[in-house]
């Protein structure tokens, strides 16, 4: 992605939402308040913000939880801050760790560095891909000190449902293990699926919960996440912190307060992002059933595509990028060969035209003679 993401034209494999300019999140307010507010934005002085986060700031995303006061969340720079200082403070060299996989690489990439004794949790794909709790069960033998879930899951859009996480809760609770749930797609619930689940923080004192203004605000340039924990763990980070990043930039915190105050409005923008893009996918889908299939995500806004052409993922992703202008992910990246990762939360525009360069590409190959892998609703085994 490094390689192509700010090249191409049609990037279709985004893994958050369109992203929002600072204009747009001034817009937000009445008409009658947006030059009082440019103007403080105008007069800040860019010293040093607070180490942990704005008390105003720390206050409003407190509120999303129950039993959570303002000293038990830390803000961070971005999710990938979070969940690398609780790794890093929880957690010693030969503790079992299971993570789920494929996942955002840290999550179990920084426990193995540590020295962790990790276990990979994979979803099953039996004609659409699901977690089960058996497979998790058999792998947090005692003496497990971490258990690391997502949901919606990246890339593949399987979701946890609210029992399901009451069940693994109580799971680390036989096994006096830490839940640390990545949230990432919080607030990114689909039409016509089931509500995302309640934060994990809820559920007890062994939950974490790590969040991020990236994904469901497309505000992934704040750079601004946060940890929802008990006390302790918080402190903890924030010391170790010290040592990284010291604080949120001013500026940042400062717009993630006006943007948090205003959530409802970007969460309807949001929607409206996604609820426009998936029938634009499920015709183009369904017009191109003999090369694609899918299975829609149940929350966020990733999915993995099957193509039925006998070619590496990662060779045909970058064709794509280079010949075509689009960007999709290799499924190889994400342990996933013969898929490809698409993403239904950028500009609807971009997100057809990517669709039908894409399907260019494919025709293309298929006539120059690149056969078939197999039919294209076969289920894969990964």
């Amino acid at each position: 992605m490094t390689t192509y993401e700010v090249k191409v034209k049609w990037d279709i494999a985004e893994s958050g939402i369109f992203p929002m300019s600072s204009r747009e999140i001034l817009d937000l307010l009445p008409p009658e308040e947006r030059e009082t507010e440019l103007d403080r934005l105008l007069d800040l002085r860019l010293g040093y913000s607070e180490a942990c986060g704005s008390a105003e700031l720390r206050g409003l995303v407190a509120a999303t939880y129950e039993n959570t006061s303002p000293d038990e969340i830390l803000v961070t720079t971005g999710a990938i801050e979070a969940n690398f200082l609780l790794f890093n403070e929880l957690l010693s060299a030969g503790d079992r760790v299971v993570a789920v996989k494929p996942a955002y690489q840290q999550l179990h990439s920084v426990a193995k560095a540590i020295g962790c004794d990790v276990a990979l949790w994979t979803p099953r794909d039996d004609g659409g891909f699901r977690f089960d709790l058996d497979d998790l069960r058999a792998l947090a033998t005692p003496g497990t000190r971490m258990i690391v879930v997502n949901t919606p899951h990246n890339p593949t859009g399987a979701m946890l449902s609210e029992q399901e996480l009451r069940d693994i809760y109580a799971l680390a609770e036989e096994l006096d293990a830490w839940i640390l749930s990545d949230e990432a797609y919080r607030w990114l619930d689909l039409p016509g699926n089931p509500p995302l689940a309640p934060p994990m923080r809820n559920l007890g004192p062994l939950s974490i919960s790590t969040g991020t203004f990236s994904k469901p605000f497309g505000l992934p340039g704040l750079r601004i996440g946060w940890i929802a924990a008990p006390e302790d763990v918080v402190r903890r980070c924030w010391g170790l912190r010290d040592y990284i990043s010291l604080s949120p930039g001013k500026l940042n915190d400062a717009l993630a307060v006006l943007a948090f105050r205003h959530r409802d409005q970007i969460v309807e923008r949001t929607q409206r992002i996604v609820a426009e893009n998936l029938p634009i996918a499920a015709r183009w889908f369904a017009e191109n059933a003999d090369v694609v299939s899918w299975t829609p995500p149940c929350g966020g806004v990733l999915a993995l595509m099957r193509y039925q052409l006998d070619l590496p993922s990662l060779e045909l992703a970058n064709r794509l990028a280079e010949d075509y202008s689009v960007m999709l992910a290799p499924g190889s990246a994400f342990g996933y060969e013969g898929y490809l990762r698409i993403g239904v939360g950028t500009n609807p525009t971009i997100f057809a035209e990517g669709l039908r360069e894409t399907a260019c590409c494919l025709r293309d190959l298929s006539g120059a003679g690149v056969r078939h892998a197999r039919p294209a609703l076969e289920a894969a085994a990964v």
